[in-house]
């Protein structure tokens, strides 16, 4: 192929002149050819394969140092080197919760800031107008929440996931270990996905409980949404591809919404060969907040000003999910709509 000024290659490569010539400076990806007087780059559009590579083993945060080491490697070794370093961030990540668990739930003590809490929460699935089978999946208990929205057409995959963190709904372990605890069973989700039909993939958005502490894992286009004196906080983001232009500014947020590829994922669960990364938080519960998990069947109808005010108006959960199923049914429910409103409320003291 011929050259291409560094403009051009950014802009095919997806990034920017300045990463290029910061790529070029550590010897990762060297210009094709350099003018001699001016200075000037330019770059083989061949290189866009090795740049595509940098760019995702960047996007793992993988360090500069360690990404010149595996584009080096034959491919084969190339993913043993890729999968050892994920195994190392993991068990830095569970490590870092670990501690992180440890300081709210000793600072939660110390402060007294509140009492025990339990939920108080209804759950509604509804195949909706739109599709002839339900895709979506949602649970909740005294301790988890979790809805899923699964590829049409892959049979049941959704509940396949939320069966695989119901396990950690009945263990003892402390609140100390919830954010890691919380993680791993997302882990062994997506392992279940994965065994199953080779081209299955789902969303996932799940709240754990111990005590006053609350674990939040989220993957795909699932929601979940904080209602808290009378304001309502998007807990997550979605990991989508308009969702990536948006914030590279080559969309609007009007044109997402109305995109044909609105509902392209970047992020799922089963999606790939590779463990799949969580957005995980932790929060502390205070009594009289109200949280929303729903499937893009809501989300992506209802608007964001109505969802307040279905919220901030039901008496209790149930009347809730009534109000919300009504309002996408009201604009079409041409999707699945699946939907958890859950209440914190004083409660007896979790055994753990």
């Amino acid at each position: 192929m011929g050259l291409v000024t560094i403009g051009a290659f950014a802009r095919a490569a997806k990034l920017t002149p300045k990463a290029l010539r910061l790529y070029d400076d550590l010897g990762l990806l060297p210009p094709a050819a350099v003018d001699g007087e001016s200075g000037y780059r330019f770059y083989d559009l061949d290189q866009l394969g090795r740049a595509g590579m940098i760019a995702r083993l960047r996007g793992i945060g993988m360090p500069l140092a360690e990404i010149r080491a595996v584009c080096d490697l034959e491919p084969a070794v190339a993913i043993e080197a890729i999968t050892a370093y994920w195994r190392r961030v993991s068990a830095e990540t569970a490590g870092r919760a670990h501690n992180v668990a440890l300081l709210v739930e000793h600072l939660s003590q110390k402060g007294a800031v509140m009492s025990d809490t339990t939920f108080k929460y209804a759950v509604r699935c509804d195949i909706g107008r739109g599709r002839d089978t339900n895709e979506d999946a949602a649970y909740a208990g005294e301790r988890l929440l979790a809805v899923a929205d699964g590829t049409r057409g892959a049979g049941d995959v959704a509940g396949t996931a939320i069966e695989a963190l119901r396990a950690i709904e009945l263990t003892d372990a402390p609140a100390a270990e919830l954010l890691a605890g919380l993680a791993a069973a997302v882990e062994q989700a997506d392992r279940s996905v994965r065994a199953g039909k080779t081209d299955a993939a789902t969303t996932l958005t799940a709240i754990l409980r111990r005590g006053t502490q609350l674990a939040l894992a989220h993957i795909g286009d699932t929601r979940a949404y904080l209602l808290r004196g009378g304001e309502l906080s998007p807990l997550t983001q979605d990991h989508t591809w308009v969702r990536n232009e948006v914030e590279r500014g080559r969309l609007s947020a009007e044109e997402a919404a109305a995109h044909p590829q609105r509902a392209l994922l970047t992020r799922a669960l089963g999606a790939s060969a590779q463990p799949v990364e969580a957005d995980l938080a932790l929060r502390t519960a205070l009594v009289g907040d109200r949280y929303l998990l729903c499937s893009d069947g809501i989300s992506a109808v209802v608007g964001r000003g109505d969802l307040q005010a279905a919220l901030s108006a039901a008496s209790d959960p149930e009347a809730a999910v009534q109000r919300l199923v009504e309002l996408a049914y009201a604009a079409g429910a041409p999707d699945n709509i699946a939907c958890v409103v859950a209440d914190v409320v004083g409660g007896e003291r979790d055994a753990s």
